[in-house]
């Protein structure tokens, strides 16, 4: 009786044996998602412009990139343009969409108001944490200022605030 039994738990532990050498179907469960962490590096700045009656818009591209349309005209008084700079760190792989807030209302410090309107993210979104430390990745973001006539917009610094959301998978 002792000698059947020893036989009986042998072969079921031989196959059980050989079961986990061929199935290699085993997983260890995956890591909770960790939330992403962002932290503003730079601000969003236009640099100096002039305009004229019939105003028009300066735009910053998320490359770096500035550009100006209708009667506005770029000039470079030592005032830096650029896109404002993310950082975005998480788990390496999360998979992370932009998605720009509502126009902003710069409020100038001679009165008047503009609007500026968020573009497009740089990496183009959606976009993948990469492998490096902490899975940090840099993201920039441009935006267009609508200026209107001297009269409604005097010349002065304007600031304000602007929404940004960054979704998580």
């Amino acid at each position: 009786m002792k000698n059947k039994l020893f036989i009986n738990v042998f072969r079921v532990l031989t196959i059980l044996g050989v079961w986990f050498l061929i199935c290699d179907c085993l997983y260890a469960q995956e890591m909770p998602p960790r939330p992403v962490s962002i932290s503003l590096e730079r601000n969003l700045s236009f640099g100096a412009f002039s305009q004229s009656m019939g105003g028009g818009s300066v735009i910053v591209y998320s490359s770096g990139s500035r550009t100006s349309t209708g009667n506005i005209l770029l000039v470079n008084l030592g005032y830096m343009y650029y896109p404002a700079l993310f950082k975005l760190e998480g788990n390496p792989g999360t998979v992370v969409h932009f998605m720009a807030g509502p126009d902003a209302i710069l409020y100038g410090n001679h009165g008047g108001t503009m609007t500026m309107k968020l573009g497009e993210s740089e990496p183009l979104s959606p976009f993948i944490l990469s492998s490096s430390p902490n899975g940090a990745i840099l993201v920039f973001i441009g935006g267009t200022l609508v200026v209107g006539n001297p009269l409604a917009n005097p010349p002065g610094n304007y600031s304000g605030s602007f929404i940004v959301m960054f979704l998580q998978e």
